[in-house]
């Protein structure tokens, strides 16, 4: 795996997404506007600022771009929503009803685009769906499951299950089913006798705050992280899953992507990715190393002497009862100065050659965070695998 490209687009990053084509991405610069992009992931592009995105009030902390079609929706501080629309020359927003009083923290869109899910300040969950008849987007709410702020969400393939990760330290499994927008739910299927919002699963492996939360490709299995450096995977999604928990040597990590059915990768405080990887035969998940390899031998030393190093000046200033603000000594060489906090599929498998694979295999990957740099990587040649990009 190679850093084909880094773009410093500003101070810091909170959230970023792709549209389909990979021409234009949009980009949150940790302020209340959205401003997007037109340029391509290869390593010679030049990416020249096309859009700004201006309706929030305070910070946008989350951002999707729908596949098919084309909506960008975007949560915020401000408690709203917006799907934003282009008319052929503008972004053209429509307001969500929320309902919310706290911020609104997360968003995603579901597989089949006809419904997304915000995550809040106010222990809520929010699955939104358009209403023809008054040509709005409302939301239905699942309240009273949460003990914190919702930190993370994510949709199940199958458009009915959401993930939810929260700050008190769990995740949990929700039915997203809403008569009259999804179909009947396969009598055979796993929980087809579930009411929307009722909770079907909760794990509580983490020790910390719980972020991240992704499914794998076929929705078989579950993976979030823990503020208490932990990276928890749950397979045989049903009603007794069976799960693993990863304790890192390293700093923690802020968010995961399911690479494969055995692969996802993982980026967070020591602002350099891991990979991780199963067993086939044992079963069992495993830290392989980190992505950025330039660095990997020396990166090693860094986490240790960042601790020991912070650990020094947190002492000195305890005793001299003086704040000080000062540079901690980084590796040079990393592609991320500073923590990965957004991870992005690119290009999987199957869109190269233009057909549904038997699983889908990200070949290429985005990263952005507090450094305010947009990262790049990909295992092979981007620029082949962007020529033969069927759309």
């Amino acid at each position: 795996m190679a850093v084909v490209a880094s773009h410093q687009l500003a101070q810091s990053i909170t959230a970023h997404a792709w549209n389909a084509t990979l021409t234009m991405i949009a980009v949150c610069p940790n302020n209340n506007e959205v401003h997007i992009y037109k340029g391509t992931p290869a390593p010679d592009s030049v990416w020249e600022k096309a859009f700004v995105l201006q309706k929030h009030d305070q910070l946008v902390s989350g951002i999707d771009w729908a596949p098919i079609s084309d909506y960008i929706v975007t949560c915020s501080h401000d408690r709203n929503s917006y799907v934003w629309s282009f008319d052929g020359t503008q972004w053209q927003p429509t307001l969500v009803i929320l309902r919310l009083n706290r911020a609104a923290i997360s968003v995603d869109w579901s597989p089949k685009e006809n419904k997304f899910v915000v995550g809040s300040g106010a222990k809520s969950v929010c699955v939104c769906f358009y209403e023809a008849e008054n040509n709005w987007w409302v939301s239905k709410i699942i309240r009273k499951k949460h003990n914190s702020t919702v930190t993370g969400v994510a949709w199940h393939p199958n458009n009915l299950l959401i993930a939810t990760t929260s700050t008190d330290s769990k995740c949990r499994v929700f039915s997203a089913y809403i008569k009259g927008v999804d179909s009947k739910i396969n009598p055979g299927t796993a929980f087809a006798d579930t009411k929307f919002g009722e909770q079907l699963i909760q794990l509580d492996l983490a020790n910390g705050w719980s972020f991240g939360v992704k499914w794998s490709p076929s929705g078989s299995s579950l993976a979030y992280v823990g503020h208490d450096s932990t990276l928890h995977i749950a397979s045989n999604i049903g009603p007794t899953p069976s799960h693993q928990t990863i304790n890192l040597r390293h700093l923690p990590l802020r968010d995961i992507l399911f690479l494969s059915e055995t692969r996802l990768v993982g980026g967070g405080f020591d602002c350099n990715p891991m990979l991780f990887e199963i067993d086939p035969k044992r079963g069992i998940w495993t830290f392989v190393k980190f992505v950025d390899e330039a660095k990997s031998s020396t990166h090693d030393l860094k986490s240790s002497t960042l601790f020991l190093e912070a650990m020094g000046r947190f002492h000195g200033q305890t005793r001299r009862g003086s704040h000080e603000i000062f540079e901690t000594s980084r590796a040079s060489g990393l592609a991320h100065d500073n923590c990965i906090t957004c991870i992005v599929p690119l290009i999987s498998a199957g869109e190269v050659n233009g057909e549904e694979p038997a699983e889908k295999v990200v070949q290429a990957f985005s990263t952005s965070g507090v450094d305010g740099k947009l990262v790049i990587w990909s295992f092979s040649n981007i620029t082949e695998l962007l020529a033969k990009l069927q759309i």
